[in-house]
């Protein structure tokens, strides 16, 4: 059965609307006895299990010690204390009457020293040499000793694996009832156990930030999960074996659990993913413990679920803070980069599943906001069906499966509202992934409403304050859709950026985001990837730049059409949005205007204005940055000549510049005021060849840039592009503009094109009136079919008239083709005419008239006069709104010395006026 596209859409904001938090109540009812934890056996089938584990169990049968040997603990020194310094290990003291769990090296993965394999690792190993590891960095790959503090996570993930054999083995013991299995999960779980029983929280000597996020085994609390994960699943799995053989080890283990979630909820980071991830941990432990009444300080199940859900400490806040406060309840959307969000909100989903299977109780009606979030992170969609990739994150498909657990719980809970929602989201990803050719669940049965699109929930313009985040859209075909993607700095995981640009076209984003580098422990991260220049923004004096990770500096939206979030009722042919930026290390004023031009199905362009200047004065220079996927930047004059660059020393931290400027190497140059074009060329074998052609305003004291830049580390997994392309440098376009860029902003048009659809534009051309404000620009830009788009801006939305053109406005565009008018669009303007076509307002309006043959169409957002040409007019118009019909009866009148009709239209969505 089929839906109407109305009845989806008010089913959704059933789901958006906004219910206040308060306390979450806890499950009634809890499980008793052992093993209570779900048993997988659908993704973890007996017949895999057995040939995982089979030569490890039997080995253990004839040689006990063998795999317990290999685990990394303090055999010899048997140590309770661990001093680390900041995030690297520094040693450890103190005796304990058995071998103790041994810290790892460093926060940081990265290390050239890896895992041997088991039977390579030395039994028993406590060395004053250190450990004995493979050194990755040599060709032979040899065993070595290394120091502890070299060896990153190296130490963690042994003991990590050798804890999932472990589990895997005691889910064979429920299964088959073999003491074999309970033998080896119950020796290495024990020794594990024991040992953490004795051992204490880590010291940091340098009494800083990494004090209050270490665990017990690991350098972060949140790093904890897998090992935690197979701790408790083992726990679960062989209770009544060690209640039959050594129950007194069970208070033990009981009593290190607790230690363990005590110092999840002590440490930790409060007001980010971490909540959710430490959450998780706690909650894994607290259903495997026994109620509250079996522990004398009554620290049992409910006290561990009621502080995840209800209790809030420095560092773990409650659930339902955490929602509070993460989520911005008008847009959806989680308070760090799109990385994170699709991780908190798998977390957040998988709460709700977790208390589902668990205890039988539907937590959702507790936590209201997750049903918007679920819909909301389409809008990080680009037209190829992958995310965004600002701050610390990389491009991804939206998965969906929290949309699909969102179906189960309607369907066991009866939700109908919620089942067709959330059936329509399911639907609209896959048959927009299938013309992505993307991947997707055909598995799904929700396969009832045909009609859902995207479009529902991907919308032209979307605004997310609490990120710092701005994307518009035109189209979601993914060959001929375009979006261009702005990123500020708010919330956590975000880079030193300003206003940043993603850029989309011929099915990649070619303009996109770094990444995070090697590491966000690494010194690319801090020196390159987090700053200004890895950027597609305008570094002011050399000098840009603010804390990263957790940052505070967005920007505002001052203007867009359409309206955020917005699915109709506008016109499809233009978007824009007008931001500012206060860029704080050298006080300066920037704006960012960015608009989508479509000419065609088939063809359409980037605008992108960004004016720039120190509030005080006294600026040295400002840099546009733009990198863009490829092999090949070539600069050329408008006519094709190519520019005659040389190379350069400039762009250097020598300048006194940003440690970035380092980066860039095949620097070359050329000084010139003239307009140029730049052509980025990225091939891809068995492809056809995609470029970006982009053509740049000229202005005195002008330099223009050719350089290298690092590799975007934002694909991965061959998305979008191979690896090995993804891989290379980035040729990269720096335009230097000395003194201020207000007056002399950078104004750029972007189009993308392949080797079988060249580009469609024909030529650009700047103009500056008499009367233009200095900040003026103005462009005529003419398509291959002799259309024509004329396009005006300025900061302050001044009056402004060029030939037979009149605007003021901070926006504005008049389409002309050779029979005359195609439409005017009035951006945060007063006024906009052509000949006698003319939109006048008494406030900042947002209009368009459109001419398609005999045809009129009409919007505006406030009450505007508008004039058309008597030869076409009979005095009235009508047009219909919301299903009624307006009529408007016009007053004679003069347009530039012709007659007129004059009306006086009411604000209304983009709709057919009818002549009478």
């Amino acid at each position: 059965m089929k839906y109407p596209q109305s009845l989806i859409f008010s089913l959704i904001i059933c789901l958006l609307s906004n219910i206040t938090l308060g306390q979450i109540a806890l499950p009634k009812h809890y499980p008793q006895g052992y093993p209570r934890i779900q048993d997988d056996t659908l993704r973890n089938p007996t017949s895999k299990l057995k040939v995982e584990v089979d030569t490890y169990v039997n080995r253990h049968q004839s040689d006990s010690s063998w795999i317990v040997s290999r685990l990394q603990m303090y055999w010899k020194t048997k140590s309770t204390e661990v001093f680390i310094k900041g995030g690297v290990y520094d040693h450890a003291e103190g005796t304990a009457p058995v071998p103790t769990v041994r810290f790892p090296g460093a926060r940081d993965n990265t290390t050239i020293f890896g895992a041997p394999k088991l039977e390579d690792i030395q039994p028993y190993m406590d060395d004053a040499r250190g450990v004995l590891l493979v050194n990755r960095s040599k060709p032979e790959q040899p065993l070595e000793w290394a120091d502890i503090s070299k060896t990153g996570r190296t130490l963690e993930a042994i003991n990590t694996n050798i804890m999932r054999i472990a589990a895997s083995a005691s889910t064979l013991y429920r299964r088959t009832g073999e003491e074999k299995y309970a033998r080896l999960a119950f020796d290495l779980f024990d020794t594990y156990m024991t040992g953490m029983y004795y051992r204490k929280e880590p010291h940091d000597l340098s009494n800083g930030h990494h004090q209050t996020i270490t665990g017990l085994s690991t350098f972060e609390v949140i790093q904890e999960t897998a090992m935690l994960i197979n701790l408790t699943k083992i726990y679960d799995n062989i209770f009544n074996y060690v209640s039959k053989k050594t129950p007194k080890k069970l208070t033990i283990y009981s009593d290190t659990f607790r230690k363990w979630a005590d110092l999840q909820i002590k440490n930790g980071v409060a007001y980010n993913n971490w909540d959710l991830i430490q959450a998780k941990n706690i909650l894994e432990i607290a259903f495997i413990l026994d109620e509250n009444k079996g522990y004398n300080d009554a620290k049992g199940s409910q006290y561990y679920l009621n502080q995840v859900l209800n209790v809030d400490s420095e560092r773990q806040w409650s659930i339902a803070k955490v929602l509070k406060l993460g989520y911005d309840e008008n847009t959806g959307i989680w308070n760090e980069s799109p990385g994170y969000s699709a991780g908190v909100l798998h977390d957040f989903v998988g709460f709700v599943d977790w208390f589902d299977k668990r205890y039988n109780y539907d937590i959702l009606p507790e936590l209201p906001v997750i049903e918007k979030v679920v819909l909301a992170e389409a809008q990080y969609l680009f037209p190829n069906g992958y995310t965004t990739a600002f701050g610390d994150s990389h491009y991804h498909a939206v998965s969906l499966e929290a949309a699909e657990r969102m179906v189960e719980n309607a369907k066991k809970y009866n939700k109908p509202a919620n089942v067709k929602a959330y059936s329509a989201f399911i639907q609209a990803l896959n048959r927009h992934k299938t013309m992505a050719g993307l991947h997707h669940n055909n598995d799904s049965k929700e396969t009832t409403l045909s009609n859902a699109d995207i479009s529902t929930f991907a919308t032209p313009i979307f605004s997310a304050p609490s990120v710092s985040y701005f994307a518009q859209r035109n189209g979601m075909n993914p060959k001929n859709g375009l979006m261009v993607a702005m990123a500020g700095s708010k919330g956590n995981h975000m880079h030193s950026n300003g206003i940043s640009m993603e850029i989309y076209g011929k099915g990649i984003v070619l303009g996109p985001e770094s990444g995070i580098g090697t590491s966000y422990f690494q010194q690319d991260y801090a020196e390159y990837y987090s700053q200004f220049p890895a950027h597609n923004t305008v570094a002011v004096d050399g000098i840009s730049a603010y804390p990263v990770m957790k940052s505070n500096h967005g920007f505002d939206v001052l203007s867009s059409y359409p309206a955020s979030n917005q699915k109709d009722g506008y016109f499809s042919a233009i978007t824009f949005g007008e931001l500012y930026f206060l860029e704080p290390e050298s006080q300066s004023d920037q704006n960012r205007l960015t608009s989508i031009i479509r000419t065609s199905d088939s063809t359409a362009y980037y605008v992108d204005i960004f004016r720039s200047k120190k509030q005080k004065g006294g600026d040295k220079m400002h840099d546009y940055f733009y990198h863009n996927l490829g092999q090949e930047l070539v600069l050329s004059s408008t006519k094709g000549a190519p520019l005659t660059l040389t190379e350069t020393p400039k762009l250097s931290f020598a300048g006194g510049h940003l440690f970035a400027y380092d980066y860039f190497w095949n620097k070359k140059s050329v000084v010139t005021s003239e307009d140029f074009n730049a052509t980025f060329k990225l091939k891809v074998k068995d492809r056809e060849d995609v470029l970006m052609n982009v053509w740049m305003k000229g202005s005195p004291n002008r330099e223009i840039f050719s350089v290298k830049a690092p590799p975007a580390k934002t694909f991965r997994g061959n998305v979008m592009i191979p690896d090995s392309i993804s891989a290379l440098s980035m040729p990269t376009l720096v335009v230097r503009q000395s003194g201020e860029a207000w007056s002399q902003p950078f104004v750029a048009v972007y189009e993308s094109s392949t080797s079988k659809s060249p580009r469609s534009i024909k030529s650009i051309e700047s103009f500056n009136p008499n009367n233009a404000p200095a900040d003026f620009v103005g462009l005529t830009i003419e398509s291959n079919t002799g259309a024509k788009e004329l396009v005006f801006s300025n900061a302050t939305g001044k009056a402004v008239t060029h030939g037979n053109i009149k605007t003021e406005a901070v926006y504005a565009v008049v389409s002309t083709k050779s029979e005359g008018l195609k439409y005017m669009f009035l951006g945060k303007g007063k006024q906009i005419s052509y000949q006698t076509y003319s939109i006048k307002a008494k406030e900042l309006t947002m209009a368009v008239l459109e001419k398609k043959g005999s045809q009129l169409f009409f919007s505006a957002d406030k009450p505007v006069e508008l004039s058309l040409p008597e030869s076409i007019g009979k005095g009235n118009i009508s047009l219909t709104q919301q299903g009624k019909t307006l009529r408007i009866q016009g007053q004679k009148g003069v347009e530039n010395g012709k007659k007129v009709i004059i009306f006086q239209m009411p604000s209304c969505n983009y709709s057919e006026i009818v002549i009478k």
